[in-house]
């Protein structure tokens, strides 16, 4: 029976949870997840988790966030002063807002606290710090396959 290797192409259908319970994110209703295994195109734990499967298989893996995606990281942790907002932006706590940095890369931040003179804004990716459930279906494999030329 075949079974997932690095460098293959597979498809699988996933359901993430945290430790909580909580869903995160799920493909039902939408096309499996295509990557290529030891691409470094998914987390590291989802690689491993699916290497070794075969076709038609379900498991469930739990990722620490070493293997996921870290630790929270004090440095992100971002200090905007209020007189850098736009005046009439509403802002909250809670709310997502894209940042750019000195060299035009694009990233996320959250707002996580107002206080007088600043908003207190985290740069971590929001499931740093989270140790991951993932429950898994291989659908397919696609091995790359050797030509041998005469």
């Amino acid at each position: 029976m075949q079974q997932v290797k690095k460098g293959d192409t597979v498809k699988v259908h996933y359901h993430g949870r945290l430790t909580s319970g909580e869903t995160f994110d799920k493909s039902e209703g939408r096309e499996p997840l295509e990557f290529e295994v030891g691409s470094g195109m998914v987390i590291k734990g989802f690689d491993d988790g699916v290497t070794g499967m075969a076709p038609g298989e379900k498991k469930t893996i739990n990722i620490p966030f070493g293997e996921a995606y870290g630790p929270r990281n004090p440095d992100m942790l971002i200090e905007m002063p209020k007189e850098r907002f736009p005046k009439d932006m509403e802002i909250e706590v809670g709310m997502p807002l894209g940042m750019s940095d000195g060299q035009g890369q694009q990233f996320q931040v959250v707002i996580t606290e107002i206080k007088e003179e600043v908003v207190m804004l985290d740069a971590n990716h929001p499931l740093a710090g989270q140790d991951l459930i993932f429950d898994l279906e291989l659908v397919s494999i696609d091995s790359k396959s050797l030509i041998i030329m005469p």
